[in-house]
């Protein structure tokens, strides 16, 4: 492949990986997918390719889509509540980021929404909000009808719509209510917490089959006051917690020393803290893990 079609790649990498994330709700298979993308990009007649974004789009999502079925099948036997993996946006990993609509669409919330959907109207529902294409667009990328991909988009949408949370507050407020939330929790301020919780709250924590986290939800302002308090007050030497963007939204990151041991993804209501989204599965930081260190070492 000349030098030309691996320029030609590169400039369409970002959109790509931000693409099969919203696909796949992992930042390791996406980087996968996209890789395997380029493979086939390399070993085609590119010189000939006549809209190179359509071809690497149509090439991306049909991947995606089958990889999709399988890993359906290996999420139901997952131990415990399964979590997409974080991604830092900070500096504009998933692309623009800029609107309220932008940001609720990769919010770890919305991605685990997403989950329950078929691989057809996932792949319809991303195209048609996150990228703006044309259902005759997307029925030629996906070898549907025009009509077959409105039907799957009305489909998706009501399903995902209907239990959707709202995505508020502002980014510059959220910062200020998760600092506020994180000096509660740090000293241990069990009252604190739960005047900043909706009644209702729910914590859920990834763990996997590598760390030992709760295997279900925990509901209730008290119980989830009490449960991190309790997470908080176990011996993490050199343990940091601070406020980054992630996944489009001001979210909790800790460390010890210069390993991310977790991500806490934060959802407001009126003002008031309505869910945590806990991953802690090494598994599901090693992508975060990796751009932490690439963006340590530019600084």
């Amino acid at each position: 492949m000349d030098a030309g079609a691996v320029v030609e790649f590169e400039r369409h990498r970002p959109r790509l990986f931000a693409l099969a994330y919203r696909m796949l709700g992992s930042a390791s298979e996406a980087e996968d997918a996209v890789q395997e993308t380029y493979l086939r990009w390399a070993g085609s007649a590119n010189a000939e390719i006549r809209s190179p974004e359509a071809w690497l789009t149509t090439i991306l999502v049909n991947i995606c889509r089958n990889w999709l079925d399988s890993a359906r099948a290996r999420r139901e036997t997952y131990l415990g509540p399964w979590l997409p993996e974080p991604v830092a946006t900070g500096a504009g990993e998933l692309g623009p980021l800029e609107s309220v609509e932008q940001r609720e669409l990769v919010s770890l919330a919305f991605l685990t929404l997403l989950e329950r959907l078929t691989a057809a109207e996932r792949a319809v529902f991303v195209l048609r909000e996150a990228f703006g294409y044309a259902h005759r667009e997307i029925a030629d990328m996906l070898d549907l009808t025009e009509a077959n991909s409105q039907q799957l988009y009305r489909r998706a949408t009501r399903r995902v719509r209907e239990d959707r949370t709202r995505f508020d507050p502002a980014p510059a407020h959220a910062y200020a209510l998760i600092e506020k939330f994180l000096t509660a929790a740090q000293s241990g301020d069990v009252g604190a917490l739960e005047a900043m919780f909706t009644a209702d709250i729910v914590s859920v924590a990834d763990g996997g089959d590598k760390i030992n986290a709760a295997r279900r939800a925990v509901v209730g302002a008290s119980r989830v006051a009490r449960y991190l308090v309790g997470l908080l007050s176990r011996d993490f030497p050199g343990l940091s917690l601070t406020a980054e963007d992630v996944n489009g939204a001001p979210a909790l990151v800790a460390r010890t020393g210069a390993a991310v041991i977790g991500v806490v993804g934060v959802d407001f209501a009126d003002g008031q803290v309505s869910a945590l989204h806990l991953v802690v599965n090494p598994d599901k930081l090693a992508y975060f893990q990796r751009a932490d260190h690439i963006t340590s070492r530019t600084a």
